[in-house]
């Protein structure tokens, strides 16, 4: 026999989602078995997979010791540096940076070093962040950038920030504003594009259609020309939809592609050691929180990248 004491990073989540977090390598139907059968009992009592876990509230595990084994393997995110550009940083969250050519997550193919990883070890070195303290929770980022993409991207420090954080960009309570460099100039100053968006797994890419007639999921995208000449725009872009490689796609259908961006339709380019496309998450604007949530005190916030590589005072730069 086993017990778990429910912690504050724990609360408020379902119990089959607590236990997939903590009990990785437990099969689902495994899980759902032992909670039926009693061998999983919340506060001493028969439990269902849908009870909402609170502070202080004790698991009992009649289970095998297998499932109890070590949730880290020995602190991989130790092998990641633990320096990244941070714009803001209180309690609950860091605004960070993150530069071009660093993942947000780990993958498959390149996994000691990731935002998220440098993040939690830059945390577990204040002191701040013990993953043998914890049952289901890491520190992780609420928003994503491609890996070829640099700029701005949320971290939340505990489970209500991350949870909260979530929920804003869901009910567009933080606007993102991006930064680009387009080949040619777009015929409106500014307009709102729409159309619907398919994906190709298999090549990585995405397809819009502007007539909306195709099947897929609607995306619109506004965007506003700050600076153009002969060869190139500079265009600010905001996501009303926050789907795969949008802006590269959208712009792409307008005749527009973004700088560098081979993949869809530009010229390949190198300039000032950059060989991606020219796309850089530039802003944030914290809007419209009620005085209830957690993060209220960001409510009319705004947060800038200080250095876009290719735009200076609104100007292009390249």
């Amino acid at each position: 026999m086993r017990t778990l004491t429910i912690n504050k990073n724990d609360a408020n989540q379902r119990l089959d989602k607590f236990l997939s977090k903590r009990f990785r390598t437990m099969p689902k139907s495994l899980m759902y078995r032992y909670i039926r059968t009693k061998y999983i009992k919340l506060n001493g009592k028969k439990c269902a997979i849908d009870d909402i876990l609170h502070e202080g509230d004790i698991l009992t595990f009649y289970i095998k010791d297998e499932f109890f084994e070590a949730k880290y393997d020995e602190f991989e995110f130790m092998k990641a540096p633990k320096t990244f550009p941070i714009v803001y940083e209180d309690e609950n969250i860091i605004i960070i940076d993150k530069p071009e050519g660093l993942l947000a997550h780990p993958d498959k193919t390149y996994h000691f070093d990731s935002l998220v990883s440098r993040v939690q070890h830059y945390l577990y070195d204040k002191g701040e962040y013990n993953p043998r303290e914890e049952n289901s929770f890491a520190p992780a980022v609420a928003n994503r950038l491609d890996r070829n993409t640099g700029g701005l991207i949320i971290a939340a420090k505990n489970a209500v920030a991350l949870k909260t954080l979530n929920s804003l960009i869901k009910e567009r309570k933080i606007e993102k504003r991006y930064l680009c460099i387009c080949e040619g100039t777009p015929k409106k100053v500014r307009g709102e594009l729409k159309g619907t968006l398919q994906k190709d797994e298999k090549r990585n890419k995405v397809s819009v259609d502007s007539s909306g007639k195709s099947e897929g999921k609607n995306v619109i995208t506004r965007y506003e020309v700050l600076d153009s000449n002969e060869k190139y725009s500079l265009v600010e872009i905001e996501l009303v939809t926050g789907r795969t490689h949008q802006i590269r796609a959208h712009m792409a259908t307008i005749g527009c592609p973004l700088l560098g961006d081979t993949k869809y339709g530009a010229k390949p380019i190198r300039v000032k050691g950059h060989a991606g496309q020219a796309l850089y998450s530039y802003k944030l604007i914290f809007e419209g929180i009620s005085d209830g949530s957690p993060l209220s005190y960001l409510s009319g916030k705004v947060f800038s990248a200080k250095n876009v590589w290719f735009e200076k005072q609104g100007k292009i730069n390249i």
